[in-house]
């Protein structure tokens, strides 16, 4: 029998440094995410990151919390419970770190007869740190606890056309009443060393002004490249003019090298080009989070505003919206009935 794992990021139990310590324990040292050897890794999160990180990351959780719970978790069982119906095989839904975790969500599966399971990243776009990282956690609890289950997964869906339309419907829904001056895609940000890790052709991504637009083998698995092909597709759909729109990364780390240009850096110096009124969406994010609620919503806001801007639209992730779950829907029936 069928069925299909949901698999998002996750989130702490709570908005307290008791509880966000071990989620970003569990976070910081995949080596998909920090991919520095053990010994390193270790020294740097439980040496440095934890000392200090919880309680900052807990007030900033704190600020999002909802009464249900994670707002990332919340969304992601509203999107399951409505995508659920429209499934002709069983689904669980799991997070890649904290709970539900991998593990209960394929034990779900199992306890229904389930033997072919397809896991289904939540993320548009290819990366180690979040696709990558989901797809080899599964397998690793598959081959200790469910041996003889078999695994496929659905690609990244950045391009898809009807990702692309949910996506453009959604944004446009969210504008049709702000007069806005620009619209922002911010996409999360990666190292640079990522992208040329998942090189497959280890020449390729030179992430220079070329690369992404020079068609390559490398694209199928090239977060950078991803990210600026469903920035091109939505602009094309909704028709937006040269000049009204930008695209950066968010959310990096200090020390190293991270994908140009900044959110923060960018959103500060719009103000002064003459941009009062701002609109931001986050594609890279399916399910409003701490990233698209805290980073942008709250904290970009702010900072746009100090700096002269006027007025902040922050558009709201594709979360429960009924096209995007009729479009998963759809997509897991098309695998289901494959032989």
């Amino acid at each position: 029998m069928k069925g299909v794992l949901l698999v998002n990021l996750g989130s702490p139990e709570s908005p307290t440094a008791k509880d966000v310590k071990p989620y970003l324990d569990e976070f910081l040292m995949d080596k998909y995410v920090i991919d520095v050897p053990f010994l390193l890794r270790a020294f740097l999160v439980r040496g440095l990151i934890l000392r200090k990180r919880p309680e900052k990351s807990a007030a900033a959780y704190a600020k999002v919390w909802w009464d249900e719970g994670s707002p990332l978790v919340v969304l992601s069982k509203r999107m399951f419970e409505k995508v659920k119906p429209l499934a002709n095989v069983p689904m669980a839904l799991s997070m890649r770190y904290g709970n539900p975790n991998i593990y209960s969500g394929l034990k779900e599966l199992a306890d229904k007869g389930v033997t072919e399971v397809l896991l289904f990243p939540l993320y548009p776009h290819h990366a180690m740190s979040s696709t990558v990282t989901v797809l080899e956690k599964a397998e690793e609890v598959r081959k200790e606890h469910f041996p003889n289950m078999k695994f496929s997964s659905i690609p990244a869906f950045y391009n898809k056309p009807d990702y692309i339309k949910n996506l453009s419907d959604s944004i446009q829904k969210h504008l049709k009443d702000y007069d806005y001056d620009h619209l922002l895609f911010s996409y999360h940000g990666l190292p640079e060393r990522h992208i040329r890790k998942t090189d497959v052709t280890k020449s390729h991504c030179k992430i220079d002004g070329s690369c992404c637009n020079t068609p390559s083998p490398a694209h199928e698995f090239c977060y950078r490249h991803q990210c600026y092909e469903t920035t091109k597709l939505v602009v094309k759909a909704l028709g937006i003019p040269e000049g009204k729109y930008s695209q950066t990364f968010q959310s990096r780390l200090a020390g190293d090298k991270w994908l140009e240009p900044y959110t923060d850096v960018e959103v500060n110096k719009m103000p002064e080009k003459g941009i009062k009124n701002l609109a931001v969406v986050t594609p890279a994010f399916v399910a409003d989070c701490l990233e698209t609620l805290e980073e942008i919503a709250m904290e970009a806001n702010h900072q746009f505003k100090e700096h002269g801007g006027e007025n902040f639209l922050a558009i709201p992730c594709l979360n429960d919206d009924e096209e995007w779950c009729k479009t998963v829907g759809n997509w897991i029936n098309d695998w289901a009935e494959k032989k």
